[in-house]
C-alpha cells in the first residue's frame, strides 16, 4: 500500500516474525549468546521468556537458521495438551506414528528413534513455543522424556519459549526437579529509548529501495513511551504512522503524524489505554467508590491476551485490504494496456493492412497465372488458366481468346438433312457427346 510511496521493498513493520529484520540490540544479543551456548553445550533445558511481542519467536528463528544439517528439529506450538498428547505431538513432529499405541510402546519407538539419530551423528532438538500454557503435569512429562540419554550425553535437548508466567509456574514445588535441569535461562526485557530509535530505523533501512525514510528522534521517543519498548507494539504504531503518512501524502514523518496514528489506534481498541487515561479512569473510580463508602480498587496497566489478539486481527485486516488494493491495481493496469492496444489499432490507417493481407495470402496451393506472351497482330493468344493443383483442368486445350480478350464465336456448320432433323426433333444443332450430357 505505502511501499511505493516511501520507496520500500516490502512492509518493514509486519507482525510476522522475520529473522532478516532482527535488530541485535543489547538485550537480544545477550539472548542470542545464551541460546547459542545452550544449544552447543547439549545439556539440560534452555528457557527463554519475555513479554508478549518482545521478539522471542524471531530470536528463536534466527538461531535455528544458523544450525547445521546435523540437527533434527521438532517444534510444538499448540501447547494446550495433556501429558500423553505432548508425547504424541512430539512423535508426530519427528515423523513417528503414535496411532493406536500404548504409552510404553510410544516411549520405546521414541527411544529407538533417538538412538538411531545419535548413531547417524545427528542431534534432536525439541522446541516448545508458548510453554507457559503447559500444565505442571505436561512439564513434568517433558522432564521425564529428557531422561532418555546415553552414558555420555542426552539424546534429546529441549528449549522452552514462553511468557513470564512460565517462570512463575516453574517455581512451584512440584517442578523442583525440572527447575534443576535448566542450564540456561534468560528473560527478554523491553527496549530502551535508544534501542527503540535504532530498531525502527534499522527496519526501515532493511526494507528501503534507495534512500530510506527515517523517523526523527521526536517520533521514536513518542513511539517508545507509548509502546513501552515492546517490539510488536512498536511495529503496530510505526506501520500505522506510515499508513497515515501515505494517506496524507507526507514524505516526512513528524510527531504530529505519530500522535494522530496513536490516537486512532487507541480509539479502535488496537492499543490498550495509555497511562494517562488509566490514571484518569482510576481517579474517577476512586472518587466514586469513596463517595459510596467502598474501598478503592487499584488499576495497573497490562498487555492482556485480548489486546494481543486485537493486534493480530488488525494485522490480518490490513493484510487483506492490501491484497485487495494490489488486485485492483493489477486489474487497472491490464485495462490500461488493453485500451492502449485498441487505440493503437484504431489509429493505424485502414489501407495499410491491405497489402499485408494480399502478401499473406497463401500461394502454395495454386499454380501461377502466366502473363500473355506478345503475338502477331490478329493472332489469338493462348492462356494458361490458374487452378488449384489438386483439381484437374476442365478447360479444353482448344480454348482460345482473341486480342480483345473475348472467346471467339464458334462458326456454324451448314445445315444438312440430319442437322435439320436434330433441330426439329431435339431442338439442338450439334451432335450429342459425352461432354454435353
Amino acid at each position: 500500500m505505502y511501499e511505493r510511496f516511501y520507496h520500500l521493498r516490502e512492509r518493514p513493520f509486519a507482525l510476522s516474525p522475520d529473522p532478516d529484520y532482527l535488530y541485535p540490540s543489547r538485550v537480544h544479543q545477550e539472548a542470542l549468546d545464551y541460546l547459542r551456548y545452550g544449544l552447543e553445550s547439549h545439556a539440560g533445558f534452555v528457557v527463554i521468556t519475555g513479554e508478549i511481542g518482545s521478539g522471542k519467536t524471531t530470536l528463536l528463528q534466527a538461531v535455528l537458521r544458523t544450525l547445521d544439517g546435523h540437527t533434527t528439529v521438532a517444534r510444538i506450538v499448540n501447547t494446550l495438551l495433556d501429558p500423553r498428547e505432548v508425547l504424541e505431538a512430539l512423535m508426530v513432529d519427528l515423523g513417528l506414528d503414535p496411532a493406536g499405541k500404548s504409552k510404553p510402546l510410544m516411549l520405546r519407538d521414541l527411544a529407538q528413534f533417538l538412538v538411531d539419530q545419535r548413531m547417524m551423528g545427528r542431534i534432536v532438538l525439541v522446541v516448545i513455543d508458548e510453554a507457559q500454557n503447559l500444565s505442571p503435569a505436561a512439564l513434568e512429562e517433558l522432564r521425564m522424556l529428557s531422561n532418555l540419554e546415553t552414558e555420555k550425553s542426552k539424546l534429546m535437548q529441549m528449549v522452552l519459549i514462553g511468557q513470564p508466567d512460565l517462570r512463575t509456574k516453574m517455581r512451584s514445588p512440584q517442578l523442583e526437579q525440572l527447575r534443576q535441569r535448566v542450564t540456561v535461562s534468560y528473560h527478554l526485557n523491553p527496549l530502551d529509548a535508544d534501542d527503540t530509535a535504532r530498531y525502527i530505523n534499522h527496519r526501515l533501512r532493511r526494507a528501503a529501495v534507495g534512500a530510506p525514510v527515517e523517523f526523527p528522534r521526536a517520533v521514536t521517543d513518542l513511539v517508545h513511551v507509548r509502546a513501552k519498548g515492546i517490539p510488536r507494539i512498536i511495529n503496530v504504531i510505526c506501520d500505522a504512522v506510515l499508513v497515515f503518512g501515505y494517506a496524507e501524502e507526507r514524505h516526512h514523518i513528524d510527531a504530529s503524524l505519530a500522535r494522530e496514528a496513536i490516537k486512532e489506534l487507541e480509539a479502535t481498541g488496537v492499543l490498550p489505554p495509555s497511562e494517562g487515561e488509566i490514571a484518569e479512569a482510576a481517579a474517577a473510580g476512586v472518587e466514586t467508590r469513596s463517595a459510596a463508602g467502598a474501598p478503592a480498587v487499584a488499576t495497573t496497566p497490562a498487555i492482556s491476551p485480548a489486546a494481543a489478539y486485537a493486534l493480530d486481527a488488525r494485522e490480518e485486516d490490513v493484510r487483506r485490504r492490501e491484497q485487495q488494493l494490489a488486485q485492483r491495481e493489477r486489474e487497472l493496469l491490464e485495462q490500461r494496456r488493453v485500451l492502449s492496444e485498441e487505440y493503437r489499432l484504431l489509429r493505424r490507417p485502414a489501407a495499410s493492412s491491405a497489402p499485408a493481407l494480399m502478401q499473406s495470402a497463401p500461394t502454395s496451393h495454386t499454380a501461377p497465372l502466366s502473363a500473355p506472351a506478345p503475338h502477331a497482330a490478329g493472332a489469338p493468344a493462348h492462356v494458361s488458366v490458374s487452378r488449384p493443383i489438386t483439381q484437374r483442368a476442365t478447360t479444353p486445350p482448344s480454348a482460345y481468346v482473341g486480342t480483345s480478350g473475348r472467346l471467339p464465336g464458334r462458326s456454324r456448320e451448314p445445315e444438312t438433312f440430319w442437322t435439320r432433323l436434330r433441330r426439329i426433333v431435339f431442338g439442338v444443332m450439334e451432335p450429342f457427346s459425352t461432354d454435353r450430357i
